[in-house]
């Protein structure tokens, strides 16, 4: 069994973390195509959903690296997170959470979650928050969030076309 060890983020693995989350995300976005109203999914993601991946993840990488940490299996990439301290709440956020396809259920996404709980715990917050979509694509991570503890918080969002 290959030992995972999590470090912080280098600007030397940017490359890598993009393709992590074109590899980890691509069999998710081909669910939720098929699952948002199409005038939803394309306002979203007007020019496709990798190149705002791509854009989104690497502003994150390049504006708050030293809240990013990477998973190695060996010399792979095998999964990132990063997380946001909201001290007015007391609440820690996962804002992202990747694992790369050929490391997924091996205990890569609980091993940097356990991490992102205990820097947020060490931040001295009383919670942390983690959000995912309800669609068959993200029905793993939901799994991997209720067998860690976390309770959902029923929130509702409507969209309508104009």
């Amino acid at each position: 069994m290959i030992e995972t060890e999590i470090i912080p983020y280098r600007e030397e693995f940017k490359e890598q973390v993009l393709d992590l989350v074109i590899s980890a995300w691509k069999p998710v976005f081909e669910k939720t195509i098929n699952e948002v109203p199409r005038f939803v999914y394309d306002n979203f993601w007007p020019k496709g959903w990798q190149v705002r991946q791509i854009s989104e993840v690497s502003s994150l990488l390049d504006s708050n690296s030293e809240n990013v940490w990477l998973a190695f299996e060996g010399d792979s990439l095998a999964g990132f997170i990063a997380v946001a301290i909201h001290p007015e709440d007391r609440m820690g956020e996962i804002s992202i959470v990747a694992v790369s396809p050929g490391h997924q259920r091996k205990g890569v996404g609980k091993e940097l979650v356990h991490f992102a709980e205990q820097y947020i715990r060490d931040s001295g917050m009383n919670m942390v928050m983690v959000e995912t979509v309800g669609d068959s694509g993200h029905k793993p991570a939901r799994s991997t969030y209720e067998a860690l503890g976390y309770v959902q918080w029923p929130v509702v969002r409507y969209f309508k076309e104009l």
